[in-house]
């Protein structure tokens, strides 16, 4: 809870976080300035001795307050003062003189032309520092006034249009993706004219805050980890209209994901006055560039795009584009779809041999998730784990893959077939703190032994919190369970936490086993990964085979196993124990 003198003191840094540009052919007299204003604790300064590239770099670098010499050669502090006031963006940007002359009429033309302060020269220290402070003082005061509504606390519409070109620039700078969100509560006159003016600005308070904690939720675009440098910025334009920007993404599909997030939480009754109140939103979706390329462009087609929405019921969100559009409305028929799924039984397993590269024979199997549908058809993998991982069912699902995995492990054992089994973990699971507790109870419940069991884990996971990750797999090395790096040789690992990981195997990228045959740098990678696992007491595991050279290259490097079309597709369970038969 904010005190008044916590809020004085978030002002106070806030203003010594300014950034105060000084203006002087002396360069003596800017240092002097800039000491004596650090000796108070400001810290960001800009320096112009040269006068004629003062507004180029006023326009670069959007000070919060200028320190303005009159007199210079070239340009005057005269006309720096009058095209800084001249300037849209500048017009009330806070702007001291600093000048030796005596001569009034200097002052009073400097006023006239919009000067905030004067000080003479030679600058007293504590005079200095007075007026900066009180300056900075009274523009945040204007700027909060000017450029945040006062009911929600929200930057405005000023405020929207000037940081949609910022953002905007550095997405076509940096080819980005970027979404533009207008969110307009359904029906908010009839509220307001229900339960009254002011509870309708209760409603619109509660409303802010929970759109805003929805998006500060870290895991609002489902694949987290590949999304952390996504930003969200959220404004109220007017009356009951707010507008997101989400930029810095991957693809146009996270906006998806946020406008389900925030329909969902507006839905959620408000407490007003002692009363429930519930109240529903539509949402219209613009993109750059899949969409259009320019601010005003953008703006038309997001609002066009909800008033559409709202006009068929509300309580929604709408693309401007068709195809988007269209592409949503499968995913959406998609996701309900894999829902049922699961407790009507389509998802299976299948599963791909691990064969000895030496002697030709299965040692073990990686399961794979399948899923075949009502009508027989199989659905590819990445169609629907891609959207499993984004709407959180990976969870369910890879918690299948662990119970059936097992179950099939159990039963071979039974038949006398001691083979491995490889299970993957994805990204959401590794963060339910559950997770160990789960497969645990999993293990046992099958009766399986553990020590055939590995757990695959992708090298770019492993890598994000490695201290936490020695930890969780120390817990699993616990249970007689084998760790093996996936894709290794794609994530940058480290070769110091290489050696700290308690790992069993390193699973080689089928990117660099494709390449074995034309590309001699494939194949230093493939080699150097075989003689580093060797060399730590590794097993490796090369992924893809699908020709005899990559075969007989992988031999020669001594190799433990692979997998690949070369000696199976992954198969349903009875194709591959008639296989297990053969041997």
């Amino acid at each position: 809870v904010s005190t008044p003198s916590s809020e004085m003191k978030s002002s106070a840094s806030n203003r010594l976080r300014a950034t105060i540009m000084i203006v002087d052919d002396e360069p003596i007299t800017m240092e002097m300035v800039q000491v004596f204003l650090e000796d108070v604790g400001y810290r960001n300064f800009v320096q112009i001795e040269d006068s004629t590239q003062a507004m180029a770099t006023i326009e670069e670098r959007e000070p919060d307050i200028i320190l303005l010499d009159l007199v210079m050669p070239e340009v005057s502090g005269f006309e720096i003062l009058q095209s800084v006031r001249n300037h849209p963006k500048f017009k009330y940007l806070p702007v001291i003189i600093l000048t030796a002359s005596a001569d009034p009429q200097d002052k009073l033309r400097a006023l006239d032309l919009g000067a905030t302060d004067f000080l003479a020269k030679p600058v007293d220290p504590s005079e200095l520092g007075l007026r900066v402070r009180n300056t900075l003082a009274a523009k945040a005061y204007l700027d909060q006034l000017a450029n945040y509504d006062r009911l929600t606390s929200l930057p405005n519409r000023n405020m929207f249009f000037e940081k949609f070109m910022q953002v905007l620039n550095e997405a076509r700078r940096h080819h980005d993706y970027l979404a533009l969100l207008n969110i307009e509560l359904d029906n908010f006159d009839t509220i307001n004219d229900t339960i009254g003016i002011k509870a309708g600005d209760e409603v619109l308070r509660q409303i802010s805050l929970r759109i805003g904690e929805a998006i500060r939720r870290t895991d609002i675009l489902g694949l987290a980890t590949e999304n952390e440098g996504a930003v969200m910025d959220l404004f109220r334009m007017e009356s009951s209209v707010f507008s997101l920007f989400l930029y810095r993404i991957d693809g146009v599909e996270s906006a998806a994901v946020v406008a389900q997030r925030i329909i969902r939480v507006i839905r959620e009754p408000l407490q007003v006055e002692g009363r429930d109140v519930y109240v529903t939103a539509s949402i219209g979706i613009a993109t750059f560039p899949t969409e259009a390329d320019d601010r005003d462009t953008l703006v038309r087609l997001a609002s066009s795009a909800k008033d559409f929405i709202k006009n068929r019921g509300g309580d929604s969100f709408q693309f401007s584009s068709p195809e988007i559009n269209e592409m949503y409305s499968k995913r959406q028929k998609m996701e309900s779809r894999m829902r049922t799924a699961l407790t009507q039984k389509e998802f299976i397993l299948f599963y791909q041999p691990k064969v000895d590269l030496q002697t030709g024979k299965i040692l073990g199997v990686e399961g794979l998730i399948r899923w075949r549908d009502g009508s027989g058809k199989l659905i590819s993998p990445g169609e629907f784990i891609p959207l499993a991982e984004e709407n959180g069912f990976i969870v369910p699902l890879g918690e299948f893959v662990l119970r059936e995995g097992c179950r099939q492990l159990q039963e071979w054992h039974r038949d006398g077939r001691k083979i491995t089994m490889s299970l993957n973990l994805s990204a959401k699971q590794l963060k339910d703190p559950g997770l160990l507790e789960k497969i645990r109870e999993i293990i046992a419940a099958s009766g399986v032994d553990a020590s055939y069991l590995t757990i695959e884990i992708t090298e770019s996971l492993l890598m994000e919190d490695v201290d936490k990750t020695i930890g969780f797999l120390g817990d699993l090395k616990k249970m007689g369970l084998k760790i093996s790096i996936d894709d290794f040789g794609t994530g940058y690992s480290s070769l110091s936490y290489l050696r700290q990981l308690p790992i069993d195997e390193l699973k080689i990228d089928q990117s660099f086993v494709f390449a074995i045959g034309n590309d001699n740098a494939s194949k230093a990678i493939v080699s150097s990964i075989v003689f580093l696992a060797t060399s730590l007491g590794l097993y490796t595991v090369a992924e893809g085979i699908e020709t005899e050279e990559q075969l007989q290259f992988l031999k020669e490097q001594r190799c433990n196993q692979y997998q690949g079309f070369f000696f199976s597709r992954p198969i349903p369970p009875d194709e591959f124990y008639a296989l297990l038969l053969k041997e």
